[in-house]
């Protein structure tokens, strides 16, 4: 049977992973990335360190596999969307890459937000900018860093930037094209969405544009030695990160609510037919003619990561040598708080939230009884109320027959359960381990002919599915509960601006 190859690239882990081509996952190999953080607000990565990394990954994945590189029929990449990765007019990179957690730009949106730049982007473009949006990012070079500016020759996404460096060919597909300069009615590029933000003169940088699953290279000779692969691997376009975990779980379809509780909290649903509000994105879905309506903040599990690094460092260092797994272990803690009541409710906005980035995160109704458990089931509690602020607006927007979940939090049962409850909706999770990963895998196989079409494949391979069921009794406490954390929201919005200026130096020079 042949093998299909899908890499998946997040903020700081590349995975290679194969699949059978019935779905069955042979092999994966993961690789650290290191992050650079020169200043405040900047989060980057180097390039040339990303592509090693991915390469090494790729040759250590074959080597699981127990099969040799020619059952690959074919490859393809997802990655990260959003933030920026440049070459320059050679071809060569142009700087370090800049991850979706940059949030570099921040007055530039700010500005943006407070004149007509965010309407006419939201009637151009069905989205309004953020922070490390590529229209966001590049108005910060051309004001900061003009000399880059004046250099850049391509303007690609991570993914794209692997590509480029698995085939030596340049381009994006259409999900990735929609994230900052495309008309949401005619679902291309266009020259006036540029001009919006004052980039009109980068046009041309623009990189062409197919469908995730057209073949756009093979495998070079230098990138086959790196990898293992074999040469003239076909190489297909591949696909955002969004969008290729909701294929991965099957639910790139109309009408399935698809929600990864990742580093960013992420809720989409596919339409037949744009409708532009500025509580989601409205951006291009794998095919034309129709839409992917993404609500997100970087506002989910990474709060839970945080609260691990901070409170339970002792207890990962001692699972990491010994093998465990911090989640089993504090299962027990989580299992205690879950039965019984707690006044902490917690506002999951460490590294940003559907309020912009001027928002922080918060405990409010901590006690001295309270144990670090108590926290803990609040920081889930938390991470799943702001999926459901976004849920609920997509509800408002769009059909919604089915509810499905995939991300690192999946994987706990008691926290798929807190997800139907909230919901106070099914919620479905299925037997695909790395979901994004397989969404790329699944254009792969399409662009070779072993699938019709990626959604086809989806629904061909036959993953298992389990249905979670909400609770009455506990939807009840979780919506009673949650109206008291959007208000407290509400309260706490007039508050961040004054305090984010506590750690500014004031016009005296005080701190």
């Amino acid at each position: 049977m042949p093998s299909l190859l899908g890499i998946d690239n997040g903020l700081t882990v590349t995975k290679a992973v194969i699949f059978d081509a019935d779905g069955t996952q042979l092999s994966v190999a993961r690789r650290r990335v290191p992050q650079s953080m020169p200043h405040a607000r900047w989060v980057e990565r180097d390039m040339a360190g990303l592509w090693q990394a991915t390469a090494d990954a790729i040759k250590e994945a074959i080597a699981l596999c127990g099969r040799p590189a020619d059952d690959i029929r074919a490859v393809a990449a997802t990655a990260h969307g959003d933030g920026l990765y440049l070459l320059d007019k050679d071809r060569r990179p142009l700087g370090p890459g800049i991850l979706s957690l940059d949030s570099r730009a921040g007055e530039i949106v700010e500005k943006w937000s407070a004149d007509q730049v965010f309407d006419e982007a939201l009637a151009r473009t069905g989205q309004t900018p953020h922070v490390s949006a590529p229209s966001a990012l590049l108005a910060w070079l051309k004001q900061n860093d003009p000399d880059r500016y004046a250099r850049i020759g391509h303007i690609l996404a991570c993914k794209d930037w692997l590509r480029f460096c698995l085939t030596g060919t340049i381009g994006t597909d259409r999900t990735e094209a929609s994230t900052s300069f495309t008309d949401f009615r005619t679902q291309a590029y266009a020259p006036e969405a540029m001009q919006v933000f004052g980039l009109g003169e980068l046009f041309d940088a623009l990189p062409p544009v197919a469908h995730s699953a057209d073949i756009v290279g093979q495998v070079t000779a230098d990138a086959a030695e790196m990898t293992g692969l074999r040469k003239g691997t076909p190489v297909a376009c591949g696909l955002h990160d969004v969008t290729a975990s909701a294929l991965g779980m099957g639910g790139h379809e109309e009408d399935v609510l698809s929600v990864v509780a990742g580093t960013y909290s992420i809720n989409e649903v596919v339409s037949s037919k744009p409708r532009v509000d500025r509580r989601w994105f409205c951006r291009n879905a794998i095919d034309a003619g129709s839409w992917n309506n993404m609500a997100i903040s970087p506002a989910s599990t990474a709060n839970y990561d945080w609260f691990l690094d901070t409170f339970c460092r002792s207890e990962q260092d001692r699972t990491n040598a010994d093998g465990g797994s911090i989640h089993e272990l504090l299962a027990a803690e989580i299992d205690a708080a879950l039965k019984k009541p707690s006044t902490i409710l917690f506002h999951p906005y460490l590294f940003g939230s559907p309020y912009g980035d001027v928002a922080s995160g918060s405990f409010v109704g901590l006690h001295g009884w309270h144990d670090r458990g108590d926290m803990l089931k609040a920081v889930l509690e938390g991470i799943v109320f702001n999926h459901r602020t976004h849920v609920e607006a997509l509800r408002e927007g769009f059909t919604v027959r089915e509810i499905r979940l995939t991300g690192g939090g999946s994987r706990n049962p008691a926290f798929v359960q807190m997800f139907a409850d909230v919901l106070n909706a099914p919620v479905t999770i299925t037997s695909t381990d790395e979901a994004a990963a397989f969404g790329a895998a699944l254009c792969a196989g399409a662009a070779v002919g072993i699938f019709a079409t990626p959604q086809q494949g989806a629904r061909q391979v036959g993953m298992t599915a389990r249905q979670y069921q909400p609770v009455p009794a506990s939807s009840a406490v979780f919506s009673e509960r949650f109206s008291l954390y959007c208000r407290i929201a509400e309260q706490l919005k007039s508050q961040w601006p004054e305090i984010e200026r506590l750690a500014r130096p004031d016009t005296r020079g005080t701190a």
